[in-house]
């Protein structure tokens, strides 16, 4: 979705770049000015230096100042052909596809009685659920051998775990890449996994 750094009235706004179908290792961090000018530099190198003597240290001005070394150049390329990509296909028609593949992928979820069901219905891209009596590694690695690729834990989200008294769950996400086969295939996987654990 689009993000108006303005209207939320943040002070810092973060997001990586595999979150964008770009490369890992490599983000973005947007900070107010007068805050960037005020944090000291995390790591010392080239170019983020303006003069280096025995008696003291000047800093180049942000966003140089947190830029120490040699850039990761090959990410940083990498994430603006992302941007660019997302860009050409439009953020509206992203969210879009995506609203329709989690719709269908609920719906098909639902149909098995013992799928349990987490998240809101309109979430963004992700499916999060359990079958019950299995727990969600054993679901993620049964789907991976029927070519389905699912994330299955806890989702950086330990706490939600405990609140709903779960060990994990599995998580299957779409993107733009993902169209209703795999949802037919994600289903197909589901009932191999109540069929093989009884």
């Amino acid at each position: 979705m689009a993000v108006d750094v303005a209207a939320l009235d943040c002070d810092f706004y973060v997001f990586s770049g595999h979150k964008l179908y770009g490369p890992t290792g490599i983000g973005v961090l947007w900070a107010r000015p007068e805050l960037l000018m005020r944090m000291p530099p995390t790591q010392g190198g080239g170019a983020m230096i303006e003069t280096v003597t025995f008696e003291a240290t000047t800093y180049a001005k942000p966003p140089q100042r947190f830029e120490a070394g040699t850039p990761h150049i090959v990410g940083v390329i990498g994430l603006g052909a992302a941007i660019d990509y997302v860009n050409s296909i439009g953020l509206d028609a992203i969210a879009a596809h995506e609203a329709r593949l989690v719709k269908a992928a609920r719906t098909a979820l639902a149909g098995f009685e013992r799928v349990q069901l987490y998240g809101p219905e309109d979430s963004a891209g992700i499916v999060s659920f359990n079958v019950e009596g299995v727990h969600p590694h054993d679901v993620g690695t049964i789907l991976d051998e029927t070519g389905v690729a699912i994330r299955a834990g806890h989702h950086c989200a330990q706490p939600l775990m405990a609140l709903l008294g779960v060990p994990a769950t599995a998580r299957a996400s779409f993107g733009i890449y993902n169209n209703a086969s795999d949802i037919e295939r994600l289903a197909i996987g589901i009932a191999r996994v109540i069929k093989i654990f009884g």
